[in-house]
């Protein structure tokens, strides 16, 4: 038995419960609350006000901005950027009077590796964000978004595309293929569906 001591940091302020699994180079500032069975992975950046519920898992490098919650059976995949006071849902009929008996009666959402979620923005759950997706400040997701997508408005809907490092694409015609304006790197589209070539 290793008498290690973990290599991650938690502020004073805040709970972390027995059974919570947090990686390595991991940061949880001010007022956050980790529940058991959270998985966090290394070098993520939980900011102040947050809450990670159980059966909830982060993969590695996941930024929360402050004020966000992410409740039961949703997953961050590596790399997925979380703005301030963005909101996550994962109950599809809420009602006080009638609880919910299982974590099977929750919906669960999934966020791709690399994608970005607005501050504000709202993720009905029972929806999966594409990889490096960018979700615009404000807007309310309530379909599946697809990789490389950039959605505004409420209800969300498509109003471009994205790089992997953050460039707006433009396509020549409604498809073919670009390069990204800043790294290069080269995308095929046709009709919804981007992916590097």
């Amino acid at each position: 038995m290793s008498d290690a001591q973990p290599d991650y940091f938690v502020h004073d302020s805040s709970y972390v419960d027995e059974g919570a699994r947090i990686g390595d180079g991991t940061k949880i500032w001010h007022f956050c609350h980790v529940m058991k069975r959270a998985n966090i992975g290394e070098k993520c950046v939980i900011g102040q006000n947050c809450f990670v519920g159980p059966d909830v898992t982060l993969g590695n490098n996941c930024h929360l901005q402050n004020n966000v919650s992410v409740y039961t059976m949703v997953t961050l995949e590596d790399d997925v950027f979380c703005g301030p006071s963005m909101v996550f849902t994962n109950d599809i009929n809420p009602r006080a009077g009638y609880h919910k008996e299982s974590v099977d009666a929750y919906l669960p959402t999934l966020v791709k590796r690399g994608a970005s979620l607005g501050a504000n923005c709202t993720i009905v759950c029972g929806t999966v964000i594409g990889n490096h997706a960018m979700v615009g400040a404000g807007a309310v997701v309530s379909r599946d978004v697809p990789d490389y997508a950039i959605v505004a408005g409420v209800p969300a809907r498509v109003k471009g595309w994205m790089c992997e490092c953050g460039q707006k694409l433009g396509f020549p015609e409604d498809d073919g293929e670009t390069a990204c304006a800043k790294c290069g790197l080269k995308y095929v589209k046709t009709g919804l569906v981007v992916k590097p070539v």
